[in-house]
Formats: structure tokens, sequence, C-alpha cells
């Protein structure tokens, strides 16, 4: 028996169609045939998840072929299963590249030639396991040993946001505040970093999050909200990162706990939101009843810092400039053994791009000598933190012809809300 489904069911709150749009699709596509012309390059390969929702718009058991810009390829996305949500999801009658049933692996040297290729493919070998390269490559026959790696051409491609996935971005954006107020509502003193955390998590929930952070370093993963009361600020754990929380369990050490609010310490609240496959990230400090002097002077250190690294990225100096000028203001100010964490355990950055996932390129950090560019997405995130605890401040930002713009809460909320 035939089971028939309603592809109408695959929408958003209320109805909404959140296909991404026919013309993003054509216009990736187009930008990487042309890249891939630029590098010599004859075609690409990409079976990784998050690149194929890019390029395809849905996330099936499939690959995608791409040639290069004069090559003759025609673009073709193989799937294995689901053939009609693949091609609903790029856009039905509108879809802007041949759908059809992946070829068996003993018959893909044929089809790569049927299709025009006259070498193996790209790959993108940053990002799949040497297992899975060398099955692959085991199938091409003839056109082994052709095949280039293409991770950091995707990855450059993906670094400048179009117009519509900036407006993704502010959208999380706004979830990501409403995360924020319902913890503002629901917290307080005695309150578990996990009771508020699942307050947040309901809101983002509701709102269409799908249950997960995609990151690009292996074998990083993340909590959406990250919640350390008082001394769980201190606390070191695997995540590169300044804040990592106690953690449910040790197979989950990283983000809320067990802890409970207390009076007068300081609570960061670090919360990812995903939405439609974009990342926004923003920290806000609470307290049950007023921080010392101590911790409020802190946070205004952090505060300068930020808009300093604000600044510097949308002139569009180096990230690697913004970096030295953060940290070495953050010396000035004291903070040196305690900016984005204590040693042994410091992250050595103050912001990191992001999109389809939370570790994108540049970062504020040494080494990434180029500017952030116009159409490019990061959180900026100054941290200090102490044996009592951590304070800071963060918002996710993006490069315009003016400079930078904050999508997230910005100056709409406080970055620290008493209970």
């Amino acid at each position: 028996m035939n089971v028939v489904w309603d592809p109408s069911n695959l929408t958003g709150p209320g109805g909404q169609d959140w296909r991404v749009p026919v013309s993003e699709l054509e216009s990736r596509q187009s930008k990487l045939s042309i890249s891939l012309a630029e590098a010599g390059i004859e075609s690409v390969y990409i079976d990784d998840p998050v690149e194929l929702y890019w390029l395809t718009g849905g996330r099936q058991n499939s690959a995608i072929l791409i040639g290069a810009d004069g090559s003759g390829i025609e673009t073709r996305h193989w799937v294995r299963r689901s053939l009609e949500r693949a091609e609903y999801e790029a856009g039905g009658g509108n879809c802007p590249h041949i759908v059809e049933s992946h070829p068996r692996m003993d018959e893909l040297e044929a089809s790569l030639l049927a299709a025009g290729c006259t070498r193996g493919p790209g790959l993108l070998e940053g990002k799949i396991p040497y297992e899975h390269w060398s099955y692959f490559d085991s199938k091409l026959g003839g056109l082994r040993g052709n095949s280039d790696d293409c991770t950091k051409l995707l990855f450059a491609l993906r670094e400048i946001k179009s117009d519509w996935e900036i407006s993704m971005v502010r959208e999380s954006g706004d979830v990501n505040r409403s995360m924020f107020e319902a913890i503002r509502d629901c917290g307080g003193l005695g309150k578990t970093e996990l009771e508020m955390a699942g307050v947040a998590d309901e809101v983002s929930r509701s709102a269409g999050f799908g249950g997960r952070i995609r990151m690009r370093k292996w074998p990083m993963d993340c909590d959406r909200v990250v919640i350390a009361a008082g001394h769980s600020g201190a606390v070191p754990s695997y995540f590169d990162s300044a804040v990592g929380g106690l953690g449910a369990s040790p197979i989950s050490s990283l983000g809320a706990g067990f802890a409970k609010v207390k009076r007068n310490e300081p609570v960061l609240v670090d919360i990812v939101h995903v939405h439609r496959g974009y990342v926004s990230d923003c920290t806000r400090m609470f307290s049950a009843g007023s921080l010392s002097g101590d911790w409020t002077s802190r946070l205004d250190d952090m505060m300068e810092i930020g808009a300093s690294v604000v600044e510097s990225l949308g002139k569009g100096d180096d990230c690697s400039s913004a970096w030295d000028r953060g940290s070495s203001q953050a010396a000035e100010l004291g903070h040196a053994e305690h900016l984005m964490g204590m040693a042994p355990d410091q992250a050595s950055f103050l912001g990191h791009s992001i999109g389809l996932e939370l570790d994108e390129t540049p970062v504020v950090a040494r080494g990434f000598d180029r500017p952030l560019a116009i159409g490019g997405t990061m959180a900026i995130e100054p941290k200090v933190i102490h044996s009592d605890g951590a304070i800071g401040t963060e918002d996710t930002w993006v490069r315009t012809d003016d400079g930078m713009e904050c999508l997230t809460s910005g100056a709409d909320f406080p970055l620290i809300t008493e209970w």
C-alpha cells in the first residue's frame, strides 16, 4: 500500500512557506559554478548536509553535482531518499536543477562521464571522514586521482550572506530575545540553571528550532542555552569558548546544570537560536539582587571592549587587528589574565562568524589577517572569568556599507537584569 503524504504539511507556523527561495538557490549554484571555473576545477560532488541545504534547500540523503561555468556539466541533485521531498523543498515545479535517483555506486563513474565529467569531481575533503572519501574514490574508476578539495572554496562563498540570509539571522535574533524575556519572567533566586534553560528551550522550540546547532570544527557540539550561575561561570569545559558551565552530566558537560541562583551573584546566559538553519548568538547577564561594584565595573569594561571591536570591524580592519585592539584594551584595564577564561583554559578570540554553522570564518583572533567582508555576520563576545563567576556581553552583527548593524537584542534588552 502506498502512503500519500501531503507536502502542504512541510510548513512553518501558521502555514508559512519556509522553503529557501528558488532565487537564492539559483544564485548560490551560479556563484559556486563561477568559483569552480576560476579555480580551474571542473566539477564538485557535495553530500555534506549543511552545504546541501545551502545549495538545494533541503537536507536529504543525497549529493549534488555542480559543474564549473562553461564546463557543460548540468547541475544534478542525486537523491537516495526522498526524491519527492528533495524536489518539493527545492521549489517544486520551479526547481532550478535536475532531481533524480542517485546512481548505484558501481555505476558512479559511468554516471559522472554521462554528466560530462572528464575527471573526478572535487570533494569537501575538510568535512567528510576519510573512510567515506576512500570509498567514493574507489568507485571513480578511470577518474581516480583527479579530485580537488573544495572545502575552503565553499566556506569562502558562505562567508558573505545574501539579504535573505541576513533577514533569517535577524528573525533568529528576534526569537533569541524572546528566550531572554522568558528567563527574565521565570528565572530568579533558587531556580536551577536547567529550569531556566527549559523555559528558554520551550520558546525556541515553539518558534521552530529543529534540535541541531551545527558546528564545523570536529568533534565540537553545542548546547544552545548556556547558563552559568555564580561559580559555574569558572568551570572549564571541552568547548572552545570563554564559558562552558557545569552541564547536565559528564557526557553533556556544557551549558546549564543543577546549580541554583544565589543572591547577588552574576548569572551569565548565552543563548543560541537557529531559525530556518540560521544561527543567532547573544549573551546577557542576570542577578537576584544587585551585583557588587567589581562585577558592574567588569561589565562596563567588556561593553567598552566590545564597542571597540565592532568599530574596528566596521571600518574594515583585519580581524587580527580587531583582536589586537580588543585584547590590548583588556590588558590595559587589568583583565589580561581573565579575558575569555582563566589560564590554562583561556580562549583566544573575541568574535566568531556565524551562519548555518556556529563557528564559521573569519574569527576575531590572531591569524585572520583579513577583514570581515561586507555581508559577513559575526557574534562579538568579550567576557571575563573569575573564580566566583563570569560576566560579559554578546550580540550578533552584520557588516554593511555603512558599518556594523546589530541583528540581535542590542540596546533593546538590558545588558544586566535584576530579578
